[in-house]
């Protein structure tokens, strides 16, 4: 049978056009080992922490590549002052948190929260960018946002450039910013994600992007997923929720997660700004539940909303609050329903999507 492979492969020097994103040191790793390429979420990273981690993986992989995704929005405060920020928070929005806390009797976090160890800042940003650019990472991938700036400094020192894009309205504009490739995500896709199917999206920003390589994301699960991909004129794909129950990343899960994540299907999933103020596809709990309830406010904007309920979310899991725990995970969780190491989830994708593109063969005549 003829093997999964497409351009992108030589190009990046890996055995299959798969990317898979985790926030997780060893998973990103695994990734890479088992043929992919594996790339870290360091967005909630202090800048030293970027260094270390990103040396850690370098250590893990050798030579293979591997890259690194930063969240880089635009409008973001020009400092890292959590109480400049806390001083505009409104305080009907500091009641409804303050009810939550009570209701589900959530004692205080013994430290700061993941969205609120800083503030998301311009400030911050440029060190992130620095510690970044600093190191030897293969590829500096941008989750929100592609600041031009920084993409042809990242090009400048060697390094390939990505940027997820939810809409062809957003094509010009990264075009415009240079990077190397782009990644089409989907509305069935986990964390931030825009209002596109993902089916809808793909064609028109391959259509759009012309000679530069697209990845899909959103809903992508089995190897039939990554055929329809490759279908529609993509050159592979980027996964994060197929990770969330790999062996490797259960030193960073909760297991209330675990479990939650076993027991969802794709309906189980709600888009919520109750996390960072922006879109973020979780599953669905009773933090979703009471950020839908009459009565309860809007959530803000991105960094506000981050340092609103950051120290909850983080007491939320400290303190075993099991019906607050929560994920972020795509529609595509439905696909998957046990711990299974990085190496098996690949290689089931792999020989899956090696079947279907051999069975595509049957349409012609």
């Amino acid at each position: 049978m003829p093997q999964l492979w497409s351009p992108i492969c030589d190009r990046l020097n890996i055995r299959y056009p798969i990317f898979g994103f985790a926030h997780d040191i060893a998973t990103v790793a695994a990734i890479s080992r088992a043929g992919g390429f594996g790339v870290y979420g360091a967005t909630r990273r202090f800048p030293d922490e970027i260094r270390e981690e990103l040396a850690e993986i370098k250590e893990l992989v050798g030579d293979l590549p591997f890259g690194v995704d930063l969240v880089l929005p635009p409008g973001m405060p020009e400092h890292n002052s959590r109480a400049a920020i806390e001083a505009e928070i409104p305080d009907g929005h500091k009641d409804f948190v303050q009810q939550i806390i009570e209701k589900y009797e959530v004692r205080d976090a013994s430290e700061p929260g993941m969205r609120t160890r800083f503030i998301r800042s311009t400030e911050i940003e440029q060190d992130q960018l620095r510690a970044v650019l600093e190191s030897d990472v293969d590829l500096f991938a941008c989750g929100i946002g592609a600041p031009p700036a920084a993409i042809s400094e990242a090009k400048a020192g060697g390094k390939t450039t990505l940027a997820l894009i939810g809409s062809p309205h957003h094509v010009p504009r990264a075009i415009g910013a240079g990077v190397d490739f782009l990644v089409a995500q989907g509305y069935d896709a986990g964390a931030h994600t825009g209002p596109i199917g993902t089916y809808s999206l793909v064609p028109q920003i391959v259509d759009a992007a012309g000679d530069i390589p697209v990845f899909v994301a959103g809903g992508v699960a089995t190897g039939r997923h990554i055929a329809a991909a490759l279908a529609m004129g993509a050159q592979g794909v980027w996964l994060g929720t197929a990770w969330l129950l790999s062996e490797e990343h259960q030193g960073h899960m909760h297991p209330v997660n675990t479990q939650k994540l076993i027991d969802a299907g794709s309906g189980d999933t709600v888009i919520t700004r109750s996390e960072s103020g922006k879109t973020f596809r979780q599953v669905r709990t009773a933090w979703s539940q009471e950020w839908e309830a009459e009565g309860a406010p809007e959530p803000l904007k991105m960094p506000y909303q981050d340092v609103l309920v950051g120290d909850l979310l983080g007491a939320i899991e400290e303190h075993d609050i099991e019906p607050l725990i929560h994920s972020g995970a795509g529609q595509s969780v439905g696909y998957f329903n046990e711990v299974k190491p990085v190496a098996e989830i690949m290689q089931s994708l792999v020989e899956e999507t090696e079947s279907a593109l051999a069975a595509q063969a049957s349409f012609l005549k």
